[in-house]
């Protein structure tokens, strides 16, 4: 498979929180060449890559398929669209975005923005019910496209920058998407020391919500979270960052499973795969927090590719980190040789 490729395939594909069916049903077509079962179910895209064999634990592996987003609220009578968040938006960067509204057909717009120049050199942040949408259309025009509850992306494209590094909307968490994908593509001729489920999960960015019924049915004993933690920038604590380029970061928390941590230590070490540690001292802000508290218990843990400007339009990552967490998981699922 063409990593790159996979990579902006997925990120352009629209699919905020609570209407993923696009990026889902890209995903789906994508896993379906590892996973032939697999289907949209509540949401989530789930399959399996090989029949399960009696007496092997059962592993997930998952990523969530959203993306952050807006949701319309109302037309005004001048028609501009107002709007509210969809997971954590940063209000900072919202003024003269442009966006897709996913309505009855695509509507393009852009955020409003005072000038500088009527604005009395204010800096205040608006709250988020004080911007507006402009398509340039009459409200009884966008009446016929639009309604309360249309869901709206960035209109962004991916772009590559220097070396392996790509930047686009929806890298957390369709880097994640690829990374399994990768690994079933490095699988798909071997043995599996697991019964492995795949799950690309619906609402994480609303509070982990695909990943909580995915998980009460599928019901594993072991669950790897695969999604993005924070790449170091300028400004940035550094000890609260992963580096690009530098490999998968391996989740180590209380509310993780040592054991599966040490075990993704072990197989990076062994096969020679570059990695980082992420330390966390509670929750982890990812599904792994719905896996390890699922029905009984499974012993959960994080793969994180490390991003640059987290739920931005301009999210950056390395595809060598992709590769790379597409390998640890290929090795880690894999049966010894």
């Amino acid at each position: 498979m063409n990593l790159k490729e996979t990579v902006i395939a997925l990120s352009e594909a629209a699919g905020a929180s609570g209407n993923e069916q696009p990026a889902a049903e890209t995903a789906l077509e994508m896993l379906k060449k590892y996973c032939p079962d697999a289907e949209i179910k509540n949401g989530n895209v789930v399959g399996s890559p090989a029949e399960f064999k009696e007496g092997l634990p059962h592993l997930l592996l998952d990523a969530h398929i959203d993306q952050i987003g807006l949701i319309v609220t109302y037309i005004t009578d001048e028609g501009f669209v107002k709007f509210s968040n969809l997971g954590g938006i940063d209000r900072r960067l919202l003024p003269a975005q442009p966006v897709v509204i996913h309505g009855r057909k695509p509507v393009r717009g852009v955020i409003c923005s005072v000038p500088p120049h009527l604005s009395g050199g204010s800096e205040k942040i608006q709250n988020i019910e004080d911007f507006s949408i402009d398509t340039g259309m009459k409200k009884a025009d966008l009446e016929k496209l639009v309604s309360q509850g249309d869901t709206v992306t960035f209109d962004v494209k991916c772009r590559e920058l220097c070396g392996n590094r790509i930047t686009g909307g929806a890298m957390d968490d369709r880097c994640g998407v690829a990374a399994i994908l990768y690994a079933l593509e490095l699988v798909k001729d071997s043995s599996l020391r697991y019964n492995v489920t795949v799950m690309f999960s619906a609402q994480e960015e609303l509070g982990e919500r695909g990943a909580k019924i995915g998980a009460y049915e599928i019901d594993p004993d072991m669950a790897i979270a695969v999604d993005v933690s924070f790449g170091y920038a300028e400004g940035e604590p550094e000890n609260k960052c992963g580096e690009l380029g530098r490999g998968a970061m391996i989740g180590i928390s209380p509310s993780l499973s040592r054991e599966l941590s040490d075990g993704l230590k072990e197989t990076a070490v062994r096969k020679n795969i570059p990695y980082q540690i992420e330390v966390m001292s509670g929750l982890t802000s990812t599904n792994a927090d719905r896996f390890s508290v699922n029905r009984k218990g499974a012993k959960a843990c994080t793969v994180s590719v490390p991003l640059r400007y987290m739920h931005t339009p301009v999210e950056v990552i390395d595809l060598e980190d992709v590769r790379l967490t597409g390998e640890l998981l290929a090795e880690f699922i894999k049966e010894a040789e």
